[in-house]
C-alpha cells in the first residue's frame, strides 16, 4: 500500500538491491569522483566568506567542519554497504525513517546541490575570463553535461586528469608561498577578534567543501562490490581532501592574513602575489578553473543520481527514471540537471548561493545520521556516537548560517515538503477508489 512509505520506522532488508545502473567503477575510481567534487568547491570558492566569519578563526571552523563531514561519513558509509543504490539519504531516509524524511533528504540534496553546481559554474567563469563569467558558466555546464552523458566511465576519465592538474595548482600555492618570503606564521596565531558564533559560521560555510563525498553513496548502483567499496572510498577521499585543506588554508593565512583571505576576490592568488614567486600567480588561477570543472563535472553526475532515485520511487516525475540504453546513466535526468544549473548560473551570485547550499546539505545529513542512529549492533561499523556528534553538528552549524541562507533554504525545503504531501495524497486517492469500484 502506499501508506507504507509514510510510515515511520527502521525499515531492515536482507538482500541486495539489484542494480538499475552498470556496476563500473572501483575503490581507486571512487575515491577520485570524491576528490574530485571535494577539491575546488573548498579551496576556491568558500575560503574568503570562511574568513569573513571568523578571520584567522577559520582554521578552528575548518576542524570543527571536518569534525562533522567525519561524523557524517561514517553514518554514511556504513548505511551505503546496506543499501548499495542510488540516491544516498534519501534511500537511507527512506528505508530507516520513512517517506517523508527520505524525501526532506533527498529535496535538500538536490536543491543545495543544483545551488553548487552554479557556484562553481560561476567560480569557474570568474577565474577564467571575468568579462564573460556568466556565459562561460552556462556553456561548461552544457559541456560537462554532454561528458556526463555519455557514461560514467568517461566521467572518471576526465575527473583524473583534472584532479590531477589542480593538485599541481595547490602545490604551488603552498612552495610558493613559504618559499617566496610573503610567510608570516603570526598570522596563524592567536586568534585575534573570532566569536564563537563566527566560528561556527565559518564551520558552516567550509563545510560546503566537504560535502563532495555524497556524490560517492548517490553512486551506489554504479561502484563494484558497493559493501566495501563506497565505505573504503568515502574515508580515503575524505581523509585526503582534510590534508590538503589545512596545507592550503595554513599557507593562505600566513601568506596573506585573515584580511587578504576575507576581501581577495582570489584568496589562494592573493596569497602568492605578495611573495617573491608572484609570477606563479596564473598557475593558480588556471588550478582555479580546473578545480571548479572537476567539482562542475562530479556535482552534475551525483544530482542526477539522486533525481533518478527520487523518480524511481514517484518523489518526483516518473519521467526521469529512464536508463540510456547503450550508456547506462540515467541520461533524462542528467539533462535536466544540466538545463536547469545553466539556467541557474546565468542568475545566481556565488556567495548567496555556498550558504544556500550549506544549509540544505547540512539537512540532509542530519538525516543520513538520524538513519544511522536506528542501526543495530550487528550492523554497525563505528560507534553510535559518532552519528549523534554529526547529528548535532549538522543542526547546530545549519543554524548559524547567515539568516538570509536558513530563511531561504527553510522555505524552499517546505515547498517541496507541501506539493510533496498533496501529490502523495493525490496519488493514494485513485488507488482507494479502483478497489472500491471492483467490489
Amino acid at each position: 500500500m502506499p501508506s507504507k512509505a509514510f510510515q515511520s520506522g527502521p525499515v531492515n532488508t536482507s538482500a541486495e538491491a539489484p542494480s538499475r545502473l552498470a556496476r563500473r567503477l572501483g575503490t581507486g575510481d571512487a575515491v577520485v569522483i570524491g576528490l574530485g567534487s571535494m577539491i575546488g568547491a573548498g579551496v576556491f570558492a568558500a575560503f574568503g566568506p570562511a574568513a569573513r566569519a571568523a578571520g584567522n578563526g577559520l582554521l578552528l571552523g575548518l576542524a570543527l567542519a571536518a569534525l562533522v563531514a567525519y561524523c557524517n561519513a561514517t553514518s554514511s558509509a556504513q548505511l551505503a554497504a546496506l543499501y548499495p543504490e542510488s540516491g544516498g539519504a534519501y534511500a537511507y531516509g527512506r528505508k530507516r525513517l520513512g517517506g517523508p524524511w527520505g524525501f526532506i533528504a533527498g529535496w535538500g540534496f538536490v536543491i543545495g546541490k543544483l545551488a553548487s553546481c552554479a557556484a562553481m559554474a560561476m567560480t569557474f567563469g570568474s577565474y577564467a575570463a571575468p568579462r564573460f563569467a556568466r556565459p562561460l558558466a552556462v556553456g561548461a555546464v552544457l559541456a560537462l553535461t554532454a561528458v556526463n552523458y555519455l557514461g560514467v566511465k568517461k566521467t572518471v576519465a576526465v575527473s583524473r586528469v583534472i584532479v590531477a592538474l589542480v593538485l599541481a595548482a595547490l602545490a604551488v600555492v603552498v612552495v610558493a608561498v613559504w618559499a617566496g618570503g610573503s610567510a608570516d606564521v603570526a598570522r596563524l596565531w592567536p586568534i585575534r577578534g573570532a566569536s564563537a558564533h563566527g566560528v561556527l559560521q565559518s564551520s558552516g560555510f567550509l563545510f560546503f567543501a566537504f560535502a563532495g563525498y555524497a556524490r560517492l553513496a548517490t553512486l551506489g548502483e554504479e561502484v563494484v562490490q558497493p559493501e566495501r567499496t563506497i565505505p573504503r572510498a568515502i574515508l580515503i577521499a575524505l581523509g585526503i581532501t582534510l590534508v590538503i585543506y589545512a596545507a592550503v588554508a595554513v599557507s593562505a593565512l600566513a601568506g596573506a592574513g585573515a584580511v587578504g583571505v576575507a576581501t581577495a576576490a582570489a584568496p589562494l592568488a592573493a596569497g602568492v602575489e605578495t611573495g617573491h614567486l608572484a609570477r606563479l600567480a596564473p598557475a593558480v588561477r588556471v588550478g582555479a578553473t580546473l578545480a571548479s570543472l572537476g567539482a562542475l563535472l562530479s556535482l552534475i553526475a551525483g544530482v542526477s543520481r539522486t533525481v533518478f532515485a527520487m523518480s524511481m520511487n514517484r518523489d518526483l516525475p516518473w519521467f526521469f527514471s529512464a536508463v540510456h540504453p547503450r550508456h547506462r546513466i540515467p541520461h533524462r535526468a542528467e539533462l535536466a540537471v544540466g538545463a536547469t544549473v545553466a539556467a541557474v548560473a546565468a542568475v545566481a551570485d556565488v556567495r548567496s548561493a555556498i550558504g544556500f547550499s550549506s544549509f540544505a546539505v547540512l539537512v540532509y545529513y542530519a538525516v543520513a545520521n538520524a538513519a544511522a542512529l536506528t542501526l543495530h549492533p550487528g550492523q554497525r561499523r563505528w560507534p553510535r556516537g559518532l552519528a549523534v556528534v554529526g547529528l548535532a553538528g549538522c543542526l547546530v552549524i545549519a543554524l548559524t548560517l547567515p539568516p538570509p541562507s536558513i530563511l531561504i533554504g527553510t522555505g524552499v525545503l517546505g515547498v517541496g515538503v507541501l506539493v510533496h504531501l498533496i501529490r502523495s495524497r493525490g496519488t493514494r486517492r485513485p488507488a482507494l477508489d479502483v478497489r472500491s469500484s471492483a467490489r
